[in-house]
C-alpha cells in the first residue's frame, strides 16, 4: 500500500515560521494504525511532492523504509516502489487526495481517499473515507482493511497487559 502526505495525513494545512520549514500537524491515531500495518508486515510506502526532513523523520519512526519526498511526478515512484518488491499494482491501495495522485490511483487496485478530497480524486476512488485528511481517514482505511484480515486485533502489539485490566 502506498500514501500521499499532505492532506491525507496532514489537514492541507502548514505553518510558516521565518526561517524554517514548514510545520505540519499529523494525527496519532493514523500514525498509530500505519505503524501497526508496518509491524503486520504490509509493505508501505510514503509518496509525497514535499522536501520536509522532519516528514521523512515522522516515518521512519514509524517503521515506514519507503520514503520518496520531493517527487514531483508521484508514479516514478511509485513504479520504483512496485518494481522494488515485485508487486502487482492491481492488488495495492492507495490514498491520495488532488490531481498529483490521480496517476497512481488509476492504476491501484483500490484507490482511496479522504472525505476533504478534489471532486476528481473522490470520483475514481473505490472507497471515500468519511474522515477528513489530518483527522484519522489513514486510520480508517487500515483499520477496516486489517480487520477484513484478521491483523487488526494483535496482543503483542497492544500496550495493556492482564494486569492493567484489574484495576
Amino acid at each position: 500500500m502506498a500514501f500521499d502526505v499532505d492532506g491525507v495525513f496532514t489537514d492541507n494545512s502548514v505553518i510558516l515560521l521565518p526561517g524554517e520549514q514548514p510545520l505540519r500537524i499529523m494525527n496519532v491515531k493514523d500514525g498509530y494504525a500505519l505503524q501497526h500495518a508496518v509491524k503486520m508486515g504490509y509493505h508501505i510506502a510514503v509518496i509525497t511532492g514535499g522536501k520536509s526532513e522532519a516528514v521523512r523523520e515522522r516515518f521512519k519512526n514509524l517503521g515506514v523504509k519507503d520514503i520518496y519526498l520531493g517527487c514531483s511526478r508521484k508514479i516514478e515512484a511509485f513504479e520504483e516502489f512496485i518494481h522494488m518488491y515485485d508487486i502487482d499494482p492491481k492488488t495495492m491501495l492507495y490514498m491520495g487526495d488532488d490531481v498529483p495522485d490521480y496517476e497512481i490511483m488509476k492504476q491501484v487496485g483500490l484507490p482511496t481517499c479522504p472525505a476533504d478530497a478534489s471532486e476528481d480524486i473522490k470520483a475514481i476512488s473505490m472507497y471515500v473515507s468519511p474522515h477528513k485528511g489530518g483527522h484519522g481517514c489513514i486510520r480508517d482505511i487500515l483499520e477496516q482493511l486489517m480487520k477484513i484480515q484478521g491483523k487488526w486485533y494483535d496482543p503483542d502489539s497492544h500496550h495493556l497487559t492482564k494486569d492493567a485490566l484489574n484495576w
